[in-house]
């Protein structure tokens, strides 16, 4: 991984050493670990993490799987917001009313479904959607994945949208100092 191209003050220190540990994660398989930097660093909406981690990820992953985790982070963008407002909205008969969201992908994400899920609860994670995050940690403890396969995505998850608020920081600071040179 790209970790010195991050460029990540010294404060980050423990940032810096988390992702280089999640990127030799052994509970997770490779495609699992990289498509879940991929999809995280999508949803954390920097571009410099986003760009170092996908250099990467497509070092590791094939391009169905590139696809899938990118996949992934755009429909859950739009489902996280939705089921958020539904479990936040007092008005508990949004939940009767039908979706009328298009979802296909999620039939058929061109990955292992249990790859695709880890993703989809990863990024679920960052964006917080609490239904969302129940739905998918309980499909994938009934297709067997254990706790430890899903902490570590829920980690890498944690690390690379650290990183990216992080990043996000140093750079308001630093133009907050321009502007007032």
């Amino acid at each position: 991984m790209t970790i010195e191209a991050l460029q990540l003050p010294d404060y980050a220190k423990d940032l810096r050493l988390n992702l280089s540990s999640l990127a030799a994660e052994t509970a997770l398989t490779d495609q699992q670990r990289w498509g879940t930097f991929l999809a995280t660093a999508l949803a954390s909406r920097n571009a410099e993490v986003t760009a170092q981690l996908a250099e990467e990820a497509a070092r590791h992953l094939s391009p169905d799987a590139q696809t899938a985790a990118k996949t992934a982070a755009a429909l859950m963008a739009m489902t996280n917001v939705y089921y958020r407002f539904l479990h936040l909205a007092s008005d508990a008969e949004y939940r009767s009313l039908p979706a009328k969201l298009r979802m296909n992908a999620l039939a058929k994400p061109g990955v292992d479904k249990v790859d695709f899920e880890l993703w989809s609860l990863a990024v679920s994670a960052v964006n917080g959607c609490g239904m969302c995050i129940d739905a998918h940690e309980q499909t994938l403890r009934q297709h067997g994945v254990s706790r430890e396969t899903i902490q570590a995505v829920i980690r890498i998850a944690a690390v690379v949208h650290a990183v990216a608020a992080t990043l996000d920081g140093e750079t308001a600071l630093a133009q907050g100092q321009a502007e007032a040179a």
